[in-house]
């Protein structure tokens, strides 16, 4: 009897949870309205005419950045008080560990979402992040930081499902790497701002070879949220709650179904 009870609360418990997160995740506002978050377009092509501008305020084409190699994707904006440092940090970290050659083996490109920024910013931030490379030696082409005008932003952002929302002066985003193919296919996509040089190894072998990959796990759509007046993406504790108490549920579902089976053959030894 006080089993089924504390089994009830703990329904009860989740059912509430899950109440909660539906409430989150069904925002009456649809995607395609500037929803801040990631539509995955997996084996859709970007448009390699995107018109972009280098550190040096030099108009490039997308096509002229991407050549014959796979090519991570970074779309962050330069003045970004929260996610987007740790991203690039974390892609740093990254970039200073895998045993491949940026530049040679894959293309790194970072593009600004923020069509107000210009490319002495991008050329700064380019400036500080190789400062902090430890391992390797890079050359000016091995990760580039770009910037565009409005309507490129949008081309570039839209072909890859990267919607953001502006907030006040700042903006709503997701942190994510995007791999394309040589050929402009985008192939797979890796959420948050810490990122096994295995992983990203990998994906950027089924680039090259065109392939799509299937996204295993979103841990920062799923676990954080963003704190507007913070400046920062925090720990969503509702999402997080609910679903630790849907597991303990399980194992408390497994540990009772365990002892009754093992009650049943206990008694029925002791009748034979």
């Amino acid at each position: 009897m006080k089993n089924k009870f504390i089994l009830t609360v703990l329904i009860f418990a989740a059912l509430m949870a899950g109440s909660s997160v539906l409430k989150a995740e069904n925002n009456p506002q649809p995607v395609d309205q500037m929803q801040a978050g990631i539509v995955e377009h997996l084996g859709d092509n970007v448009p390699l005419d995107i018109r972009l501008y280098d550190e040096y305020g030099k108009t490039v084409l997308l096509k002229d950045l991407t050549g014959d190699k796979p090519t991570l994707l970074m779309l962050v904006y330069f003045r970004c008080p929260g996610i987007c440092s740790p991203l690039m940090n974390g892609a740093q970290e990254m970039l200073d560990k895998i045993d491949l050659e940026p530049g040679k083996d894959f293309n790194v490109i970072t593009v600004s979402f923020d069509s107000r920024e210009n490319y002495l910013l991008a050329a700064q931030k380019k400036k500080n992040y190789y400062a902090q490379f430890k391992n390797r030696m890079m050359s000016e082409a091995n990760w580039r930081f770009l910037t565009a005008d409005s309507t490129q932003i949008y081309r570039l952002t839209e072909a890859v499902g990267f919607k953001f929302m502006r907030k006040d002066n700042d903006f709503v985003h997701a942190a994510v790497i995007t791999f394309l193919s040589p050929e402009g296919k985008v192939t797979r996509y890796l959420y948050g701002i810490e990122f096994n040089p295995f992983d990203v190894k990998m994906a950027l072998m089924e680039a090259s070879q065109g392939k799509v990959g299937s996204t295993v796990a979103k841990i920062v759509q799923m676990c954080f949220s963003y704190d507007p007046q913070g400046r920062k993406y925090v720990m969503n504790f509702t999402r997080v709650i609910g679903a630790i108490t849907i597991f303990c549920i399980g194992i408390f579902a497994v540990i009772m179904f365990s002892r009754k089976k093992i009650r049943k053959s206990k008694k029925n030894q002791e009748n034979k």
